[in-house]
């Protein structure tokens, strides 16, 4: 009896922290809540590591080894940024190091441009303490809320169609054609591509059947898949499983702190085009997926406004800001966090759920950094997949909506660049608005947007970062 007391008690503090009552929630269901969010997504800590491990190189250590180093900055990161929505915003969202920011860190900006990759930690780091500053006075909700509305619809899926073509990429099913640029492999005599495919056929269906963390159980049993290939002796080492395992890492200190070395390594106007890069990159990727998670749990106004933004926004900058002084790229609110919030997650006791499973899933990472990159990426192309809901929002009708709306979508797959898409439909929208004739529904506030995005490339053209 003294138990049952002891739990009634802690559920009835608890409640009266969080709000049970007033979100019509109970402590199991943000239990059950938590943990559906924390297993959808929880495929960020071994995809996160794998982008970034391909630019990110220390010295003294093997691949494996500094892709346990950033998962557990991975963990870490999300584990203080989730604690801060849950206490500070008491919303049930889940937050990691974003995906297709992971991967403007990693391709664009080190292995592309050619940035030092503790520069571009600099560059999170700056970035992310401009974005507490600007959430603090409230900047950030003002310039969110000049969004287009078809912008806000169609970032979601922009960045789906990015993420879903950057996975087949990685996964051999799509290669490189000079004719076309791209083409379907030859999938028929590449172990890896079939391999990967399967692992994905079966995720599909486990996802078709609402099987809760059918990613993680998806990426989990295609790694086994290689490793049986493997050790069966029907392909060689280093195709369908690394050639050699690492010893377990868990001391990050060669990553921890390592963006404070990237502050002398350029010139300062080049630092600051590039911080400036990520902040446009960052800002406009983190409004839309928080827009979106927001849209599919029906916490959007009428407006399409999220009310008191600034509290979860202020959760992603600070995390941000902790994930670059421990080694990893932006952190931001995951899309995922609609299964929990279907599941009937409503307050932060959600996220405070997912951020303690961020904690103990530490214990896991020498196993992580064994599963093979190919067995990873089968998440890029599920998530971009579940991603594409968003275009139904879209009034496909109305051409303001169906051009900015569209190059939106359309623009961030093709140049690889989730900001050049928000720049396609925050750049089109007024100007479309104007030729309607409806320059009243314009507001002054989006010429500004704009304006800002139209120099942001003419100073980008100028080559400075490709300079450097």
């Amino acid at each position: 009896m003294a138990y049952m007391s002891d739990s009634t008690g802690t559920n009835s503090r608890l409640g009266e922290y969080f709000g049970f009552d007033e979100h019509g929630t109970d402590l199991k269901t943000e239990l059950l809540a938590g943990m559906t969010t924390f297993l959808t997504m929880s495929y960020i800590i071994i995809v996160n590591p794998a982008i970034l491990s391909e630019a990110i190189q220390i010295e003294g250590y093997s691949q494996q080894e500094v892709f346990q180093m950033i998962a557990i900055a991975t963990i870490l990161a999300s584990a203080v940024a989730i604690l801060v929505m849950a206490f500070h915003a008491n919303r049930p969202f889940g937050l990691a190091p974003g995906m297709g920011l992971n991967a403007y860190f990693a391709f664009t900006v080190v292995i592309l441009l050619g940035v030092p990759w503790q520069t571009a930690l600099a560059a999170v780091f700056v970035e992310g303490v401009i974005f507490m500053g600007l959430t603090y006075f409230g900047a950030r909700r003002y310039i969110i809320e000049l969004f287009p509305a078809p912008v806000k619809f169609a970032v979601g899926a922009g960045i789906g169609l990015f993420l879903l073509l950057l996975g087949l990429i990685e996964m051999n099913v799509i290669v490189q054609y000079e004719a076309t640029m791209v083409q379907l492999n030859d999938v028929a005599t590449d172990p890896v591509a079939l391999v990967a495919l399967a692992g994905l056929a079966f995720t599909f269906v486990l996802y078709a059947r609402d099987i809760t963390g059918a990613i993680i159980i998806g990426i989990i049993t295609t790694a086994i898949a290689g490793w049986a290939l493997t050790l069966g002796g029907v392909v060689d080492r280093g195709v369908l499983a690394p050639a050699e395992l690492a010893s377990p890492q868990y001391d990050i200190t060669p990553l921890a702190g390592a963006f404070l070395d990237g502050f002398g390594q350029i010139d300062p106007a080049t630092f600051v085009l590039i911080v400036f890069t990520f902040f446009f990159v960052d800002f406009f990727d983190t409004a839309g997926t928080l827009i979106g998670v927001s849209q599919f749990g029906g916490f959007l106004d009428e407006d399409g406004d999220l009310p008191e933004i600034e509290k979860p926004l202020m959760a992603d900058a600070i995390g941000t800001t902790f994930g670059a002084m421990v080694g990893t790229s932006t952190v931001t609110t995951f899309i995922e966090s609609s299964t929990g919030i279907e599941e009937g997650g409503r307050t932060g006791m959600t996220a405070l759920t997912v951020g303690v499973l961020f904690l103990l899933s530490l214990v896991a990472v020498p196993l992580i950094a064994a599963i093979p990159q190919y067995a990873s990426y089968l998440a890029l192309v599920v998530v971009g997949i579940i991603m594409l809901q968003g275009v139904t929002d879209i009034d496909w009708e109305d051409p303001a909506w169906l051009i900015s709306g569209g190059l939106t979508i359309t623009v961030m797959p093709l140049t690889a660049s989730i900001a050049n898409g928000l720049a396609a439909g925050i750049i089109s929208y007024p100007i479309i608005k104007a030729t309607m004739g409806e320059t009243d529904d314009i507001h002054p506030g989006q010429w500004v947007l704009a304006a800002a995005f139209v120099l942001y490339y003419y100073v980008s053209a100028g080559g400075v970062i490709s300079g450097t």
